[in-house]
């Protein structure tokens, strides 16, 4: 018998140079529309880019990578 699981959605993004995983606000949420429900706790992704989807460790990775580069 074949048997489904759905896997769960993960949004990551590195902070200080560790990763930081997000979890899921709800299935109603697309990509977008989680990066921006959390630019309001982590203001550095208003500028970043979604990349993604990978499958990893049985659940579905988007990485939130920002745009912004350093100065100087």
């Amino acid at each position: 018998m074949l048997q489904t699981t759905k896997l769960e959605r993960i949004f990551i993004h590195k902070e200080n140079g560790q990763e930081v995983r997000l979890s899921d606000p709800g299935e109603a949420f697309n990509p977008d529309m989680v990066l921006n429900f959390y630019a309001g706790t982590y203001p550095i992704l208003t500028n970043a880019r979604i990349v993604g989807p990978e499958i990893k460790n049985d659940e579905i990775q988007y990485r939130f990578e920002s745009t912004m580069g350093t100065k100087g």
